[in-house]
């Protein structure tokens, strides 16, 4: 089964690191480290393969301040997500 997700982020520099199970949560991780980026909308669209329909899709952001972890919401078969 694939999952879609597009998450729209509030600065440049982010890079998508993977995904993992959190029970059954689909966490997709992502980081942004450094000192200076980008104000600018950015927006990612990431698909995985995988073998069950996760109950929740999270978005997992890590900064060089620590980070933080978003729900993303699923619509036509797509998550949407975006940085708060």
């Amino acid at each position: 089964m694939k999952i879609v997700l597009e998450v729209t982020f509030r600065m440049g520099g982010v890079s998508y690191r993977g995904h993992r199970w959190e029970d059954d949560a689909l966490v997709f991780e992502f980081e942004r480290l450094g000192d200076a980026f980008i104000q600018v909308l950015s927006t990612r669209k990431v698909e995985v393969e995988v073998e069950k329909t996760p109950k929740r899709v999270l978005v997992e952001l890590k900064t060089k301040d620590g980070g933080k972890v978003f729900e993303a919401f699923e619509r036509d078969g797509v998550y949407l997500a975006a940085e708060p």
